[in-house]
């Protein structure tokens, strides 16, 4: 296994109670992090909790927290402070797609999805990155989508969002890179996660006449076939992999990037 570097590094990822926030923190966790998860259902969350505690020998804690209140970000500080000490590595995974162009969108629409995948997001980097700078040492990913440099009318409000996350990651590298803090986002494709189950699949299922009748792994196949030059979906892991690698001591010289995992593709529905 490649040491990555990071034992006994802290860390905070938000959106882990399940799909690929979860398997960030497992593989944190597997190469000596200690990790804070964070997400708003506290039901999920503890059970992912306790799930990681079974299946690691590293410290794992939990804050189950609406991320848009105003004050979560400092609350999420306070938490990881108290446990584990000051915060060396970010991930910013909360949020989901939203299906949907801009005549179909609302306004309550685009102020919840700017909310959760924007708004936190900055509040969350600028309540870490002063603990980094003392340390001369930080690691920050921004989940993104592949939309944001491929963008697709079909999920308007997600793909304008990640453009915009794709922006911040790049201009806050720029500005941290003096203080050894690196900054990137990853642009994930069609992963197979219970957002797709929820949120992509009955979109598309709805909008796609000749898919109405197939299970929802049957779409799923038929959309990867479509629009995934390797045929498939991924996996969380192969985010997660990737998400701590750029996250570790190995990493020394990739900032300011936005990577694709899409298996190829430059769109995904």
């Amino acid at each position: 296994m490649l040491n990555l570097g990071i034992t006994n590094k802290v860390a905070i990822v938000t959106g882990s109670s399940s799909g690929i926030g979860y398997a960030i923190a497992k593989e944190l966790l597997a190469n000596g992090a200690k990790v804070v998860l964070v997400a708003r259902n506290e039901a999920r969350l503890q059970k992912a909790e306790n799930k990681l505690h079974k299946n690691s020998k590293s410290e794992v804690t939990s804050i189950s927290i609406d991320i848009t209140r105003d004050h979560a970000a400092q609350q999420i500080i306070n938490k990881t402070l108290n446990t584990f000490g000051a915060p060396e590595i970010l991930v910013n995974n909360a949020g989901r797609a939203h299906a949907g162009g801009l005549m179909s969108s609302t306004e309550e629409d685009w102020e919840q999805m700017t909310a959760v995948k924007l708004t936190s997001m900055r509040r969350m980097c600028k309540a870490t990155i002063p603990y980094m700078q003392k340390k001369s040492w930080g690691r920050i990913v921004n989940m993104s989508s592949i939309g944001g440099t491929y963008p697709n009318p079909k999920l308007l409000i997600s793909h304008v969002l990640s453009a915009a996350i794709n922006n911040l990651s790049k201009s806050l590298a720029l500005e941290v890179a003096p203080y050894n803090i690196l900054v990137n986002s990853i642009g994930v494709g069609a992963i197979k996660t219970d957002n797709w189950k929820n949120n992509m699949i009955p979109f598309i299922r709805s909008n796609t006449p000749e898919y109405a009748t197939l299970t929802d792994d049957e779409i799923l196949v038929r959309v990867s076939n479509e629009c995934t030059p390797v045929k498939h979906p991924g996996e969380p892991e192969d985010i997660a992999t990737l998400a701590a690698f750029l996250c570790s001591a190995r990493n020394n010289f990739i900032t300011g990037d936005s990577i694709e995992a899409s298996g190829g593709a430059d769109r995904f529905m």
